[in-house]
């Protein structure tokens, strides 16, 4: 087996291979997640670490097949998913392969291993994948049933094809809570009650169908149609008996009532696919889609369809908005909601964790991180829509910004969706200008975030980080955080008083100081010492002694005297402004300290 270190002082099992020894000598494996947005497609997946083996010495052969077993942890997988490997090769060719075994045991390590026997070198990822169901047509025709799904059926009458056909089927089930957040967002789709799963059908023979074939899938029933047939006997009677008695006092009130429910009731089912992508979604006006038991649906096809859905409306819709509709379905199905988290160490703000989290565990999440020491602020951001693959960048603005070693600030970093992993980084932070932000107490700085789709990235196994500014689009989202100065412990001497050959200068800057001291011991804020000085000269004081109260109180009682005339009875004006203020008793010491000439 192979060990690959994880860049993060950590060893970590890459992958068991099961080769002779002369083989495992010249083979080379390592992590490279960095690439994992060009090995998954729509629909797919990621549960590992993205893998890559290959021979060190050229000149060697490997003496195919190997067996390679993966580490892999899924979380949902459902009836509907099954696991796979996926090959990719240098020209971002694929293949996918099936597990010959998930043990959860290679050697002494406990794990879930996907275990593949393999023809080629490449880069290997373990993929969570709608589950691929395959069967043959033959000649006399077939019915049958899926086995993700019971309930979808194919009939195929004889002589549908003029040769045996293979189909390859897919089904990607619609949660109604999918249907209602559309609903929510846009007011147009309001009509639609529920939709069928996507039905995704490849059929490699291309032949043209002799006869159609009836299909029978679940599309869910108006739920205010499916409680009125769950009446019962006795309800219905109450009922009547209250239409009755409400007929002869208010007959219009009954009209009404039923007309609504008749409105409620009448539904209308459509059937929407496209014959392939190219073309895009189309409504089939002229398929008639019947009603069968149990929320059952069933419908006859004269061609093939690459992909189709059942909607059912309460309402007419047009057919506008059902295709609308069903590209905002199909997207949907292929994004998660996600947050963008940013948390700091709550014994040392200078480290912070930054990850995403799809929206549905955010709660769990916050909870894991509030036990590994992480809190807010910054709160999560909104939720927004992440498909697969998808890139987070995101660098620092402001007087903020970030590293993830301690010494090479200010790049941009990188966060890669993938819905079933927990993409995080753990950064260090600092202020860029350490006398920055200085008429707050804290440093201040923004991160901002860029989404980078799938399309975006260029095909390369190596992928730099831009630095360049991302001018060419908005933000996906940013937030705000600070970080607290450092407590600057300045120790001014008595010398940096004001010096004066004068006797009487030389005791007001001892009795001013004095003052000062007496006046911060009490806490007394510039304000409360009602001196006539203008706003200017305290903010002044206040960033030029940010720390220090006694230090601000003498400044600003330096600056005031500053204003007055030398012919002006100093004392008697403090003391004056003392008693204003409340401390008559200061007053009184001064009056005595200035008579008496008491320089301490």
């Amino acid at each position: 087996f192979l060990v690959e270190e994880s860049g993060k002082n950590e060893c970590k099992v890459a992958c068991f291979i099961k080769a002779p020894a002369t083989a495992l000598e010249n083979l080379k494996c390592k992590i490279v997640n960095d690439i994992s947005s060009l090995v998954v497609d729509d629909s797919e997946e990621l549960v590992s670490n993205v893998i890559s083996i290959e021979c060190s010495d050229d000149g060697k052969t490997i003496p195919f097949p190997i067996n390679i077993a993966i580490p892999f942890t899924s979380c949902f997988r459902g009836n509907y998913r099954e696991i796979v490997v996926k090959v990719t090769d240098v020209n971002f060719q694929s293949n996918y392969l099936t597990p010959i075994s998930l043990e959860g045991y290679q050697g002494n390590h406990k794990e879930t291993f996907a275990e593949v026997k393999i023809y080629q070198l490449g880069v290997f990822s373990v993929l969570s994948c709608l589950k691929k169901q395959t069967f043959t047509v033959p000649k006399v025709g077939l019915s049958q049933k899926l086995s993700v799904d019971s309930r979808i059926s194919f009939y195929y009458p004889p002589e549908t094809f003029s040769s045996p056909a293979p189909m390859q089927l897919k089904v990607q089930p619609i949660e109604p809570s999918l249907v209602s957040t559309l609903k929510a967002r846009h007011d147009m789709y309001h009509a639609v009650v529920s939709a069928s799963a996507l039905v995704y059908v490849q059929h490699p023979s291309a032949q043209p169908f002799n006869s159609s074939v009836t299909i029978t899938l679940p599309c869910p029933p108006n739920p205010e149609k499916k409680r009125e047939e769950d009446e019962t006997e006795h309800a219905r009677a109450i009922r009547a008996t209250v239409k009755r008695v409400a007929t002869a006092y208010h007959p219009w009130a009954v009209s009404a009532s039923l007309r609504k429910n008749g409105e409620n009731l009448s539904d209308t089912l459509k059937l929407l696919g496209h014959r392939n992508k190219e073309e895009g979604w189309k409504v089939f006006d002229d398929v008639i889609i019947q009603n069968a038991r149990n929320g059952l649906v069933s419908f006859e096809l004269n061609e093939h369809l690459e992909s189709f859905v059942v909607i059912r409306f309460s309402f007419l819709l047009e057919n506008t908005y059902l295709l609308l509709f069903a590209r905002a379905l199909e997207e949907a199905v292929c994004s998660t909601m996600a947050n963008v988290i940013l948390y700091r160490k709550r014994e040392n703000p200078y480290k912070i964790v930054v990850l995403l989290s799809a929206s549905k565990e955010l709660t769990c999440e916050l909870q894991n991180l509030h036990e590994e020491g992480y809190f807010g602020p910054p709160e999560p951001t909104q939720q927004f829509p992440l498909r697969e693959g998808e890139q987070i960048h995101f660098r620092f603005r402001g007087n903020i910004f970030a590293s993830e070693n301690g010494k090479d600030f200010g790049k941009v970093y990188r966060l890669i969706f993938h819905s079933q992993r927990k993409p995080r980084l753990k950064l260090q932070i600092k202020e860029v200008d350490e006398f920055g932000n200085h008429s707050s107490p804290h440093y201040k700085g923004t991160a901002v975030f860029y989404r980078i789709t799938r399309e975006m990235i260029t095909k390369k196994w190596e992928q730099p980080l831009p630095y360049g500014e991302y001018q060419h689009q908005s933000p996906l989202c940013k937030l705000a955080l600070t970080l607290p100065k450092h407590e600057k412990l300045i120790n001014r001497p008595r010398s940096t008083r004001r010096i004066s050959s004068d006797s009487s200068e030389a005791l007001w800057d001892n009795l001013l100081y004095w003052l000062a001291e007496e006046l911060a011991e009490d806490n007394t804020s510039l304000l409360a010492l009602c001196l006539p000085v203008r706003r200017s000269v305290l903010q002044l004081v206040r960033l030029k002694c940010p720390d220090n109260l006694t230090h601000q109180i003498y400044e600003l009682l330096c600056c005031w005297k500053k204003t007055l005339p030398r012919s002006a009875d100093k004392q008697q004006l403090l003391s004056r402004y003392l008693q204003k203020s409340g401390r008559s008793d200061l007053s009184e010491e001064l009056c005595f300290k200035w008579q008496n000439k008491v320089f301490t």
